[in-house]
């Protein structure tokens, strides 16, 4: 099937693995969050443990690291059964801030990308997460001066995106999301009539992974974000159809 993006006019990027570096350190820190409740249990049960309190407390505290850092607490007391330390206590939450302070790691490309996109298109962000974090590493990123908005999402469903398509006034069938998610960056959009780019990152949040049913060849996917140079208007020698 081809995908025409002649009639894109504006370019949302997704910023968790799309524009810089973020379930790596999430799985940094599981791995060291089971290193210190090993004499509890097994590395497995832990991650599992761990798991089902993110999903669990979700809804209550949304995505990002401080909720992150709450279920590690909450799934330390109860895989040690209340037992666990007040170091370790201290040693999980250490973890949570050590992700906080943690540099922004540009993905490789993304600054050409924008800055070559940003003369033919409006480009913003869409992005879930906590608000204060996601506003923290778009500024130590310095990625803010390509964009003409930027909206964090309690979460990237078809209702999210299309009221905030709405309160922008962007027309869907001119609007394209550039994601890593199949989840949160494509399938939404390409349910409600928008177009996607799927950039995969080499590392997946559980919950974030699509059973291959609900999967679509409804959209470009490619390996780097510096390959959307060549399906997009930036150059007129350098646009394509598929």
């Amino acid at each position: 099937m081809e995908v025409d993006f002649s009639n894109i006019k504006v370019i949302g990027f997704d910023a968790d693995d799309t524009l810089w570096v973020n379930e790596t350190y999430f799985r940094k820190a599981e791995e060291q969050f089971a290193n210190l409740l090993d004499n509890y249990e097994t590395k497995n049960q832990i991650d599992q443990e761990l798991f089902k309190m993110e999903m669990k407390n979700l809804e209550l505290y949304g995505y990002g690291i401080k909720g992150f850092m709450l279920s590690m607490v909450e799934s330390a007391l109860a895989i040690s059964n209340n037992q666990v330390s007040q170091a370790t206590i201290t040693d999980i939450l250490n973890l949570g801030k050590k992700m906080i302070a943690h540099p922004v790691e540009l993905l490789d490309g993304v600054e050409e990308v924008l800055e070559k996109l940003g003369y033919s298109y409006r480009l913003i962000v869409l992005t879930k997460g906590d608000l204060l974090d996601q506003e923290r590493k778009l500024e130590k990123s310095g990625l803010s001066k390509y964009f003409h908005h930027v909206e964090v999402l309690s979460d990237k469903k078809e209702e999210n995106y299309k009221h905030l398509l709405d309160h922008l006034e962007i027309d869907v069938k001119e609007f394209l999301m550039i994601g890593n998610s199949l989840k949160s960056d494509v399938l939404p959009l390409i349910n409600i009539g928008a177009k996607a780019v799927h950039i995969p990152f080499h590392t997946t949040w559980q919950h974030e992974e699509v059973p291959v049913v609900e999967q679509t060849n409804n959209h470009l996917t490619l390996s780097v974000i510096t390959e959307v140079l060549k399906y997009l208007n930036y150059e007129n020698e350098n646009r394509a159809v598929l």
